[in-house]
């Protein structure tokens, strides 16, 4: 069987250098493409001397000449929330303006496609748990439009140069996912968390913490991608891949207190706007179209985390911000 060349737009970032590693280890020739905005060079070190991976120095909203490929996973995107007041256009054209061009190169090369689109295409659900069927309940205007709307037009993007082109798309309607190579200064919950705790600083929950989030980890959500991409016969197919075990941020809070030891307290702050009460996936096209489900439990993933932090995180941990978001 021939060698599979794969591009990987934003490689260097959180879950991009991970599925770079894993495309690697299956023996693929990979091409990361990677502005290096949110996502970083250090990512990617355990991988940069390998004989078949590529880093393009690029970025997705211009015009790029970009190598022959068999396949295109597009991950590039910021995605943390305390991003979406400082960069909301740059966010906006890289979900949009960058699509465009990913999906063009995609027609050129006849390359099957995997869009990375977010469970914040649902909004603030007012169906629970949220099926792919469902459309959501977005805010356009709010601070967050920039990355939901976004992100939902370029499902609409997918599903156009699908029906045009007889385009090979498959959109992840990926769900909050953390592990090691998030930044402590990221904003979303699970770092702010871990980097709060660390410090023996107090953890800041947004309302009353009784919000709901369905974590899932790194390793699960890269197989469940990977899957995405090989199985035959989902042309066109928007599937959530996700955990389906739901917890409060309270209870994220008092887990991590708990496995780093730490001598902290909570404190409270309002509510960001358009923040979702409930979050959690409905994940029974996942297995019966994937067979996937995910298999690290909360706990075990957070001490994997942790570990990572420890070790790897030392120099960034002490000039994280305290303030954290709902993940996304």
């Amino acid at each position: 069987m021939p060698i599979k060349t794969v591009l990987v737009a934003g490689g260097a970032g959180f879950l991009g250098s991970h599925l770079c590693s894993a495309l690697l280890e299956d023996g693929c020739e990979v091409v990361c493409v990677d502005n290096l905005g949110s996502g970083r060079r250090r990512n990617l070190e355990e991988i940069d001397d390998h004989p078949n991976f590529r880093f393009l120095d690029a970025d997705i909203r211009e015009a790029t000449d970009l190598p022959a490929v068999d396949e295109i996973y597009h991950l590039a995107s910021r995605a943390s929330p305390a991003d979406f007041t400082e960069f909301p256009v740059r966010i906006a054209l890289t979900n949009t303006e960058g699509t465009r061009h990913l999906l063009e190169h995609a027609v050129e090369c006849d390359a099957r496609f995997v869009y990375a689109s977010t469970s914040e295409v649902y909004g603030d659900p007012e169906v629970h748990p949220q099926p792919e069927s469902y459309n959501g309940n977005v805010n356009i205007r709010g601070e967050r439009g920039c990355y939901d709307e976004s992100k939902r037009f370029g499902e609409t993007l997918t599903v156009a140069y699908e029906r045009r082109y007889d385009l090979d798309v498959r959109t992840a309607r990926i769900f909050n996912t953390y592990g090691p190579r998030m930044r402590p200064d990221d904003g979303r919950v699970i770092p702010t968390f871990l980097s709060q705790a660390l410090r023996v600083e107090d953890l800041t929950i947004y309302g009353d913490g009784s919000q709901t989030r369905s974590f899932c980890y790194v390793d699960d959500m890269i197989r469940g991608l990977r899957s995405l991409m090989r199985t035959d016969g989902l042309q066109g197919e928007a599937i959530n891949i996700g955990m389906e075990n739901e917890v409060t941020i309270r209870t994220v809070a008092e887990l991590i207190v708990d496995i780093c030891d730490a001598d902290s307290d909570f404190v409270y702050e309002p509510l960001p706007e358009d923040d979702p009460r409930k979050r959690r996936p409905d994940i029974t096209k996942a297995r019966h179209l994937l067979d996937w489900e995910p298999d690290v439990s909360l706990d075990v993933g957070l001490r994997r985390t942790l570990e990572h932090f420890r070790t790897h995180e030392r120099q960034t941990l002490d000039d994280a911000p305290s303030p954290a978001s709902d993940d996304v």
